[in-house]
């Protein structure tokens, strides 16, 4: 396994998520590996209708801050969503990959968008599922095109890959598919940080992730900033995805909203919050996520408030409430005797991106075996 064209569901940014570090780590590991990361399209129709200003795809980019110039990116235009764009983009991807001279790579599709990749270019292919987006408040145009998708990737794939248990349980009833969690970086977690100059001073509960309307539990947001008024701010810090209105609704609350950090910045966030809180809603779509914040969380050994949301629920040393309860436990914590800033013990073995990465590269090996 030499060459390797992955199709992931996120961009390649300052924002590392599960694809940037078993990435990383795979390039690390092989010194023969290129790889192809395939972002998400650019939308510029959407862009307009966002009130935002479009811009251009940036194409082909060779990465020099990754394995010496062994990562690269692509980042394509979709101008028309649905099968014609299902078509232009696959033949964008196989260009791409005949560009940098890849002559029989392996397939990592992380988007089931892409699935149309798989039958147009007959590459070995692996399945790797992190969300499972059937379960999701889609249009019923969109669940029936993913749902066209995904049973193609699950019937003609070689390896297919899941995150969590419920994941496992749900895609692995017709057919094997092999669990590989999330992980952390432990010793970056664990070294000692500043307090970052954008963190309120006092008392902070603290959340780390994308900021979406189908996670997020907004009125529990609301209801937890009334509860910490006069005692602590609630900080929420990640990429932005909320609607205006719940966003309306969090700044009226005096709610702190950071935006995104880089992937170096986030461990000093954490180190210094006197909670940190995941108030998720339950669906049937968190309740298959494996949250990377859990593992972020429990690496930097600061108290833990969380909803009964996959995971954290079955993780000893988190205190799960909902509702009243949930902001009551937060403020207590908040008002109690300060924790001293950095990193505290932890009591639980907390799962590496080393660690899943090697299991992550045996898989690669199995699909890239002759067939």
């Amino acid at each position: 396994m030499n060459e390797l064209v992955l199709c992931s569901v996120e961009p390649w940014d300052e924002v590392w998520r599960r694809n940037q570090y078993l990435v990383a780590g795979l390039l690390d590991h092989d010194p023969d590996l290129t790889v192809l990361f395939v972002e998400p399209p650019v939308d510029p129709l959407y862009e307009v209708w966002a009130r935002r200003r479009p811009r251009p795809a940036r194409g082909l980019v060779r990465r020099y801050d990754v394995a010496d110039g062994r990562l690269w990116t692509l980042q394509q235009t979709e101008l028309i969503p649905g099968r014609l764009a299902d078509t232009t983009l696959a033949r964008g991807v196989i260009r791409a990959a005949r560009e940098l001279h890849f002559d029989e790579p392996m397939l990592w599709i992380n988007d089931p968008s892409r699935a149309p990749l798989v039958r147009r270019t007959g590459w070995p292919a692996l399945y790797d599922i992190t969300d499972d987006w059937l379960s999701a408040d889609l249009a019923p145009r969109e669940l029936r095109r993913l749902t066209r998708h995904e049973s193609l990737l699950l019937n003609e794939c070689r390896e297919v890959v899941v995150c969590s248990p419920g994941l496992q349980q749900s895609k692995g009833a017709d057919r094997p598919v092999t669990l590989i969690g999330n992980g952390v970086d432990v010793p970056a977690y664990r070294r000692p940080a500043p307090r970052p100059k954008d963190l309120p001073a006092g008392p902070c509960a603290v959340y780390v992730g994308t900021l979406r309307d189908d996670r997020l539990d907004v009125a529990l947001c609301v209801q937890l900033a009334r509860a910490l008024n006069g005692i602590g701010e609630l900080v929420l810090i990640g990429p932005d995805a909320l609607s205006p209105r719940s966003r309306a609704m969090l700044r009226a609350e005096s709610v702190h909203l950071l935006g995104a950090k880089p992937y170096t910045a986030v461990p000093s966030y954490l180190q210094h919050a006197d909670a940190l809180v995941v108030p998720h809603v339950v669906t049937a779509f968190t309740d298959r996520l494996d949250p990377i914040k859990l593992y972020e969380y429990l690496a930097v050994g600061r108290p833990v408030v969380a909803t009964p949301v996959a995971g954290f629920r079955d993780q000893s040393g988190v205190t799960i409430a909902a509702g009243a309860e949930f902001a009551e436990r937060v403020r207590t914590r908040c008002a109690g005797t300060p924790l001293p800033p950095g990193p505290l013990p932890i009591s639980v073995p907390v799962p590496t991106w080393a660690d899943r990465v090697e299991q992550m590269a045996k898989v690669l090996a199995a699909v890239s075996a002759p067939a």
